[in-house]
């Protein structure tokens, strides 16, 4: 709840002045005017709060942590506990401590009548749209159980996939950064004690080794450079990914790449589908349903795609013949939203085609897991070659000087 000073007029013309508390300042107006005919003023009062920062809080609420939510909040609610003690028991039996806090802040907004949805996008400004609408719908509806059993699916299989995508990815990200570790170590240390014991014997060198001595040479004096420029690329990276034009075309680019871009283009279908089902069973609109989907999509360029076209949902177009003119979705999924709509059964094909995306998104991580492994140890095997052959080619010519 929020206190709230006011300015008002009583009936007999006088001017007063007090507080009250209510959710917003549009329920203060309401109390208000029950017993004053005009308020001339409302404000909320700030007060001056210690902001405790706890780092041991996520900085953001995990699909696992929501599918896990949704599941307790649709057993409760079946076995006919009312919402406000639903939500005190999962706030207190929660181990996320972002979705304690927050759901421990809508307790206290529920148990003064005020619905989950509401409190939740009051509250959890870090919880997706997609739950908060859902659990919406679902009140609106009477079917806020169904709404929940709906999430817990969605949001488990959010995470399995995510988790098999990044599970697939890590594994070369990690190869890659030990492999410039260690012939950093190899350029900076090995290479300019061997090289200059080279120098010492005063002979010629042959080009991979003086080749090898230059690139040890631009290792050892411009390494705080290029690890300045490292993290100023990293920073701008950051910086540029979160303004608008920079999620739109970074997101474009990711689409477009040769082997991750179809992960994306498999990942951004499963959630388009899967999201669309979701919205669909929880009972909203097809229009509505796009509108929230062109914020919570993970592409930019897709959501920005869709947010242009809604309107001509709004105007009676259908959604297969909207879909079709975006250029990232894949020609399948357009093509089975065309047949759940002439069918009437548009929530459960969307369903049957988000399975199968899933399982293309799983299977396009490990064809570039397939792909990345050799490229890397070939990759590692031609520099690890060229340094070697840098180092030992003037030994060999020594022995076989000597030799002769």
């Amino acid at each position: 709840m929020t206190t709230f000073k006011y300015r008002a007029q009583a009936a007999d013309g006088s001017t007063v002045t007090g507080v009250v508390e209510a959710y917003d300042e549009y329920e203060a107006v309401d109390q208000l005017r029950g017993a004053y005919p005009i308020v001339e003023a409302i404000t909320e009062i700030k007060g001056k709060r210690k902001i405790n920062i706890d780092l041991n809080e996520p900085l953001w609420v995990e699909d696992k942590s929501l599918s896990l939510v949704a599941s307790q909040f649709a057993i409760m609610l079946k076995a006919g506990l009312p919402m406000n003690r639903v939500v005190e028991l999962i706030a207190g039996q929660t181990t996320d401590k972002l979705l304690k806090r927050i759901l421990t802040a809508c307790a206290a907004d529920v148990s003064a009548g005020y619905s989950l949805a509401r409190s939740l996008e009051k509250n959890g400004k870090k919880i997706p749209a997609v739950f908060i609408e859902s659990v919406r719908a679902g009140e609106e509806s009477g079917t806020v159980e169904a709404s929940f059993e709906s999430l817990k699916i969605y949001y488990e299989k959010a995470h399995k996939l995510k988790s098999k995508v990044k599970g697939a990815l890590t594994y070369p990200v990690i190869l890659l950064i030990l492999a410039a570790v260690v012939i950093a170590i190899v350029m900076v240390v090995l290479v300019p004690r061997m090289t200059s014991m080279l120098t010492g014997m005063g002979t010629d060198l042959p080009l991979p080794t003086r080749m090898l001595m230059a690139i040890s040479g631009f290792f050892q004096r411009g390494w705080p450079f290029m690890l300045a420029g490292l993290a100023a690329l990293v920073f701008g990276f950051i910086a540029y990914n979160r303004t608008e034009s920079g999620k739109i075309r970074l997101s474009d680019l990711r689409m477009k790449l040769p082997v991750l871009g179809r992960i994306a283009k498999m990942n951004t279908a499963a959630q388009f589908a899967n999201t669309t089902a979701t919205l669909l069973g929880a009972g909203l609109p097809v229009n509505r349903v796009m509108t929230i989907l062109s914020r919570v999509l993970d592409m930019r360029c897709v959501g920005v795609e869709l947010a242009r076209r809604v309107t001509l949902l709004e105007s009676g177009k259908n959604l297969a013949d909207v879909l079709s003119e975006i250029k990232y979705l894949p020609s399948m999924l357009v093509e089975m939203a065309r047949v759940g709509e002439n069918s009437g059964s548009l929530e459960s094909t969307l369903r049957t085609i988000g399975e199968f995306y899933d399982g293309e998104a799983e299977r396009a991580s490990d064809k570039a897991l397939s792909l990345m492994e050799p490229t890397i140890t070939i990759i590692m095997g031609i520099v690890v070659g060229f340094i070697v052959i840098g180092i030992y080619m003037p030994i060999f010519s020594m022995s076989t000087s000597i030799g002769g």
